[in-house]
């Protein structure tokens, strides 16, 4: 059985999250405040945790950045909160996906669901896929160890930044919309978060191109999406 954790200060919320998830067949642990949240989060094992933003203590932000300092864990921050800023924020210090309240109990589960079930499909893919990189300049993406090397330094990525290289990488000088991006990566359909790709892309190009302004490896296509360069 599956294993999540809910950090959620709002017990009305947390216990509808709770029950939904359990009626699908998934074991919840719920913690009602930032401290609680972390301490759970960095001593036992989850498959995923739903992390609101605002939470007494310690914050979701704070909380995202410690765990991923510990943990490759799939983490969905929740948040009343509206402004991009917070979503660019959320998804760069780590976050896998940030949901906008109120949101129905059957989009969250849809979302758990697809994110355990894409993360259990990389793993399988990681232990046992033939093709041990991808090389194209001076990248090299690693498939098994899910590492990135850019002049034979190693540059750390999110599993979610990871996704979105790795499909563009693997396709090169094939379009990708945002929608069919999102569609590909998260594995269900983008309920108008398309922005979640732009934040992600953005972020990659931090990492890997010497001038994110002027990309060797990853292009814009103006109204249509993004493309792998061959270079």
């Amino acid at each position: 059985m599956k294993k999540i954790l809910i950090i959620e200060d709002e017990k009305s919320i947390a216990e509808l999250q709770r029950d939904y998830l359990e009626i699908n067949g998934f074991e919840v642990e719920i913690a009602s405040d930032g401290k609680a949240g972390l301490d759970l989060a960095i001593d036992n094992e989850y498959d995923l945790i739903i992390l609101d933003l605002m939470l007494p203590g310690i914050d979701g932000f704070s909380i995202c950045k410690e765990v991923r300092k510990h943990k490759d864990i799939s983490i969905m921050m929740v948040s009343a909160k509206v402004e991009d800023i917070d979503k660019i924020r959320g998804l760069g210090i780590g976050a896998d996906d940030y949901m906008t309240k109120p949101f129905s109990p059957q989009e969250l589960v849809a979302r758990v669901k697809s994110h355990i079930k894409r993360y259990e499909r990389l793993t399988s893919k990681k232990n046992s896929s033939e093709d041990e990189f991808v090389e194209i300049g001076d990248l090299r993406i690693e498939l098994k160890s899910r590492r990135i090397y850019l002049k034979e330094k190693e540059v750390i990525l999110t599993n979610k930044e990871f996704d979105v290289l790795l499909l563009l990488a693997e396709n090169p000088n094939v379009v990708f919309s945002k929608d069919h991006m999102f569609e590909r990566v998260w594995g269900y359909e983008s309920f108008s978060e398309t922005s979640t790709v732009a934040v992600h892309i953005r972020r990659v190009r931090e990492k890997i191109e010497s001038d994110p302004s002027n990309p060797e490896y990853i292009e814009t296509i103006w109204g249509v999406g993004y493309r792998f360069m061959k270079i």
